[in-house]
């Protein structure tokens, strides 16, 4: 790993980041201070100039490409909103063009001229690695929602720099997500109320995410690396499930947990973001999956891509192009490898066969026997996605279903399946499947009615949320840190 990526970065301490003890207790609590000890009218400029130091804390220079398209955007809505008619749509041609320019240039230039030279026998020069920019595939997205939305009428441009900036910057989601649209927190850009139920919900929503991160998604992410390193004369039908599952966990609760934490400080300076997931391992349909994972990337894909592209409306073969169309790109978003388009693909495919009658096969099955098939089609997709390259893929899946080099009498390694990690996987499934929700929800029911001060559920709130930020805290002390997963896309 390239200690100039953006994980090598992270590994190596550069980059500030939610799950470190540098953010924990010294960047976020001074800028929650400052911020609530500045008058309202100084508070837009007080984020923006603290987002742009927790970029250019990790990028370093590399922060001037993310003024650039600040300063490029807020123009171009602006230039947008005065405009109509033809020239309205060559403005907005343009400024999505540079938007998706730039993220083609910095993500996919070396694997696109890789791919062109081997087509060409080796004919073009090698391109050095170019640096990517952290979390630019994010907001690039957010920018192009920004500008379409205005040229549809359906948002005002912000006609303050300052404000524009902090919003297309604010550090809560400015690395990972979720993809916060501008329509959706427009009101609060500009004016936004604080509330003492908005930052107790929100800080209580950071802790939980910060255990999410920290006791399970990297308890399971060792034996995920461990497993997906094996090589195949090794990898036992058994060991390659538990990896998978492993790397399921760790990827739903690694890119949630960030969600959340970025939800939870957005609530607490008065931003009300959207939902970024629910419980998608809960799903009993590849639909049904979509519609609960990473809910602000399918929907932008779903307004901005595949209902101009006609959506369902063109009957199933038209259907079934704009969902190959939309989840091909969706994999070449993720990342700049043959194994994300396959894993995009493939979820492309099941989708079009469940619009085909699949979908209708597939209902009249019974609860259970629906969830484990979306399961077997979501983990085998995530081996493409985790795997390094489509052959490394394809030997992980044969071992999957008995059809691997390795003897099934293999030992498994001691260091990879330990007690530890097996009760964090039960209590990451248990989650995972909504367990955890409906119990949180029954002693809420509970506490109804009770004074606040008074309630036995408070305390035990107040308990477990203490519990979880002294246990996150002790295993970061302890160096068990390990960077989002996201952070390289």
């Amino acid at each position: 790993m390239s200690p100039r990526s953006p994980v090598g970065r992270a590994l190596g301490g550069v980059g500030m980041v939610f799950s470190s003890l540098p953010f924990l207790y010294f960047f976020l609590p001074l800028v929650l201070a400052g911020y609530f000890l500045l008058p309202r009218v100084l508070r837009n400029g007080f984020l923006f100039a603290a987002s742009i130091l927790f970029y250019a804390w990790g990028e370093s220079w590399y922060v001037l490409v993310m003024l650039g398209s600040i300063a490029f955007n807020w123009a171009a809505g602006l230039f947008i909103q005065g405009a109509s008619g033809t020239a309205r749509r060559w403005l907005l041609g343009g400024a999505v063009a540079a938007n998706l320019g730039a993220l083609l240039w910095f993500k996919y230039a070396n694997f696109l001229a890789d791919n062109l030279s081997l087509a060409l026998g080796g004919a073009l020069p090698h391109l050095d690695p170019i640096h990517l920019p952290i979390g630019i595939s994010f907001f690039t997205f957010q920018a192009v929602s920004y500008v379409v939305d205005i040229a549809r009428g359906d948002v005002p441009a912000q006609r303050g720099f300052v404000a524009y900036g902090m919003y297309k910057s604010l550090f809560p989601q400015l690395i990972a997500g979720p993809i916060v649209r501008y329509r959706d927190v427009a009101g609060e850009v500009g004016r936004r109320a604080t509330r003492l139920d908005d930052v107790a919900s929100g800080i209580g929503r950071f802790v939980v995410g910060l255990g999410k991160k920290v006791l399970i998604a990297n308890v399971v992410a060792g034996p995920a690396d461990a497993v997906f390193a094996l090589p195949a004369d090794q990898l036992t039908p058994g060991l390659a499930w538990y990896g998978a599952v492993c790397y399921a966990l760790q990827i739903y609760f690694d890119f949630s947990a960030y969600s959340d934490m970025a939800i939870g400080i957005g609530r607490i300076l008065g931003f009300h973001f959207l939902e970024n997931f629910n419980f998608p391992y809960a799903a009993t349909s590849l639909q049904d999956f979509w519609r609960r994972w990473h809910i602000s990337l399918s929907s932008w894909f779903r307004d901005y891509l595949y209902i101009p592209l006609g959506g369902s409306r063109g009957g199933p073969v038209r259907t079934a192009f704009n969902l190959f169309v939309v989840f091909l790109l969706c994999g070449f978003w993720h990342g700049a490898a043959w194994t994300f388009i396959v894993w995009g693909l493939w979820h492309g495919f099941f989708l079009a066969a469940e619009r085909w009658g699949l979908g209708a096969l597939v209902a009249a099955l019974p609860r259970v026997v629906r969830h484990a098939y979306t399961l077997a089609l979501v983990l085998a997709g995530w081996v493409f996605f985790r795997a390094d390259s489509l052959g490394h893929a394809l030997d992980y899946l044969r071992a999957m279903t008995g059809l691997g080099s390795a003897p099934a009498s293999l030992a498994w390694p001691i260091d990879t399946v330990n007690p530890e990690v097996l009760a964090v996987i039960a209590v990451g499934s248990l989650a995972a499947l909504r367990v955890a929700e409906r119990a949180y929800a029954w002693i809420e029911r509970a506490a109804e009615g009770r004074p606040l001060l008074l309630s036995p559920w408070l305390a035990l709130r107040l308990a477990g949320l203490s519990a979880i930020m002294l246990a996150s805290t002790a295993s970061l002390t302890a160096g068990s840190f390990n960077p989002f997963i996201y952070f390289r896309f």
